[in-house]
């Protein structure tokens, strides 16, 4: 936060011992944030100028983003507000009803265009659906001070643009969701839905329902923070702005959001560290918004006080690396890093972390501002919790930081052809954390950190894309995939891997099975540091340490044979080494991954890897060696933790498959 913030509104130690954190300082940062908006509007407001990028859309589009995303900040402040004449929220009100009625107003096309159906060809802007989605949500959490205040004529010009998008055709996946918001509003004040159907879009959005409270978004398997931001709050929306929260299918869908908010939980570091996984995560603290609304709804898994401490120290954790601090909010994580973001993604996009502020709809007399404070999993220590529905398995040691094993959200379509090389680093991966990122730009073309990858003759690395089948049971979790090497898949060729960790290490092991051989590559998590990092090898294994002693090491345990000459006869590569970027990783511009260097022979060959991922540790491999013992028998993997824990697991049958090395056909029945 700005300095005069913090220090005008002091901490409160009783009621928040583990952030400090209470409403007013929410309510600074909304106003603060807000403000930036509004210090880069146009003449009517409905056209901000911020910095940044502008997409191949145009400003126009960036603009309508700007107002669309900043208004899902500005309507909780101003519903929950408990004086609406204070000057800040009237200046919410004003700028907001401006720039609605400039951007909505007949023939403004030249401000903000309307939406055209998500069918090929596009012919037209479609991001003006998804502001009507964030407009019509809004417009709901503050219809009693905006809506209400505006005359009848001005009601029925902003009726009439989302009545238009609530008829759009969209995409498969969370956009069907955009048009029922409008129409969903729409119902909610008594206007004209005659025609609109948007109920089939709700239903066509929960047959995708996983489990555990989970949604893959779309058809595809892509289970990320959209579901926190996108598919429950505008259900739960939706439910209530259609008076359908008490029917059946209301009731399971807080029942659904009870479950989310029990596993999503696990999700946040100690020091409010998010899980770094998915798509458009220049959003921030949108993944805050399930929360608020599962507390809201009294379907909560977390009592009060563990939903203001989880959100607060999210937002706590933003805002002391910079975030929205004295310059609008950057496309970025902490810092501003382009890299990390999706080509839709404009100066107007990172507004949407304004959904992550919901909770100040509430009084402050509510119980999630004046509960007594509680401890979240990650404050009491380790914990480990697997999401069997979604492949993944969530891990915290003593230090706070979360770890995830990936073996299920891949983001990638089948059947494998030209276009199938559609994985990115923030699925692909074998791990994520809340302390490290994926590595982008050249690290993702290498393709090394969290990965197995066989190596073609100029050394490029195949690809771990699409997943054909996945299994978790209790806390050890596998995947199988057919290697991609130049978007093709590699004939013959399948990979098995399972993880099983224990505190702040993990193994993974592979069954590699392929009719001829190749070399191979394993990296570790990719840790960060704004200067240059400490790195080295020793003799089966390597290391890396950047920011807060944040340290990645990889221990070859099993089939980490010294790799051959290459072809032309040239030196082995070394068995261990250290691959070091500047300005790959979103936590900080110096980055370097561990990684081992080996070789498959023909058939089955099984690799199996120690990885560690902590803080503040002293590079001691013996230690880390000494930390489990790995039996393997075939494909008969034993695992013993010095801690006591055991693993046991044959590669072969673990993960149930019906395909076979080189499938192309559609993912096997156990996914």
């Amino acid at each position: 936060m700005r300095e005069d913030i913090s220090t005008t509104i002091a901490m409160d130690p009783v009621l928040s011992p583990f952030t400090g954190w209470g409403r007013a300082r929410w309510e600074a940062v909304a106003d603060d944030w807000l403000g930036q908006v509004r210090r880069h509007a146009s003449a009517e407001g409905a056209l901000p100028r911020l910095p940044g990028r502008i997409t191949g859309d145009g400003v126009r589009r960036e603009g309508m983003e700007a107002v669309g995303r900043s208004f899902l900040l500005a309507a909780p402040r101003i519903a929950g507000a408990a004086d609406p004449a204070e000057p800040a929220v009237q200046e919410h009100l004003e700028y907001y009803s401006r720039a609605l009625l400039a951007g909505t107003r007949p023939g403004g096309a030249e401000e903000w265009p309307r939406g055209v159906s998500c069918r090929l060809p596009l012919t037209g802007i479609t991001n003006s659906i998804v502001e009507a989605a964030n407009i019509a949500f809004s417009l709901h959490v503050s219809r009693e001070r905006l809506w209400a205040g505006l005359t009848r004529p001005e009601q029925l010009q902003i009726a009439e643009w989302l009545r238009h998008h609530a008829r759009c055709e969209v995409w498969q996946n969370n956009w069907q969701l955009f048009p029922a918001m409008a129409e969903g509003f729409l119902r909610s004040v008594g206007e004209d839905v005659r025609g609109l159907q948007t109920h089939r879009n709700v239903a066509r959005v929960e047959s995708w329902y996983l489990g555990d409270g989970w949604y893959t978004d779309g058809p595809e398997h892509a289970v990320d923070y959209y579901n926190a931001w996108a598919i429950h709050p505008y259900l739960w929306a939706w439910y209530r702005m259609t008076d359908a929260v008490h029917t059946p299918e209301g009731q399971r869908h807080l029942e659904r959001l009870h479950d989310f908010t029990a596993s999503q939980a696990h999700m946040v570091a100690a020091d409010g560290s998010l899980l770094h996984q998915g798509r458009s995560l220049t959003y921030r603290t949108a993944a805050l918004a399930a929360f608020w609304c599962a507390d809201a709804s009294g379907a909560s898994a977390l009592t009060p006080g563990q939903t203001r401490r989880l959100a607060s120290g999210a937002l706590a954790r933003f805002t002391a690396h910079g975030v929205g601090v004295d310059a609008p909010l950057t496309l970025g994580w902490y810092d501003a890093f382009e890299p990390m973001c999706q080509d839709y993604s404009g100066f107007g996009s990172p507004y949407l972390a304004g959904i992550g502020f919901l909770g100040l709809a509430q009084p402050a007399t509510a119980s999630v501002w004046t509960a007594v404070e509680e401890a979240l999993p990650a404050d009491r220590g380790a914990f480990t919790v697997p999401v069997e529905p979604v492949g993944w398995v969530l891990r915290a040691a003593e230090d706070g930081i979360v770890r995830m094993a990936n073996h299920g959200s891949d983001h990638a379509t089948l059947p494998v052809g030209e276009d199938e090389d559609r994985d990115d680093p923030h699925y692909a991966k074998f791990a994520y954390s809340t302390h490290t990122a994926p590595g982008t730009g050249a690290a993702w073309e290498d393709a090394i950190d969290s990965h197995l990858a066989l190596l073609d003759d100029e050394g490029a690395g195949s690809r771990r894309s699409a997943l054909r089948a996945m299994r978790v049971e209790g806390e050890v979790a596998g995947s199988v995939h057919v290697p991609q090497l130049h978007r093709r898949a590699l004939p013959g060729t399948a990979v098995t891997t399972v993880t099983a960790g224990d505190g702040t290490a993990e193994v993974r092991a592979h069954l590699v099975q392929t009719d001829r051989p190749w070399p191979m590559r394993e990296g570790g998590w990719m840790v960060a540091d704004d200067r240059g990092l400490l790195a080295g090898v020793f003799e089966d294994g390597a290391w890396a340490q950047g920011r807060d002693g944040l340290l990645a090491a990889v221990i070859g345990l099993h089939g980490w044979d010294a790799p051959e000459p290459g072809a032309a006869g040239g030196e082995a590569p070394e068995r261990a080494q250290v691959f070091a970027y500047r300005d790959a990783n979103a936590m900080g511009p110096h980055s370097a991954t561990p990684a081992l260097r080996g070789r498959t022979g023909t058939g089955d060959t099984v690799v199996v890897t120690l990885h560690v991922l902590e803080r503040g540790g002293a590079v001691d491999p013996q230690g880390w060696r000494d930390r489990v013992r790995v039996h393997v028998d075939g494909t008969h993997v034993r695992v013993d933790w010095a801690s006591g824990r055991r693993a046991e697991f044959d590669l072969a049958t673990f993960v149930p498959w019906d395909g076979h090395p080189g499938l192309t056909g559609p993912r096997g029945e156990a996914r």
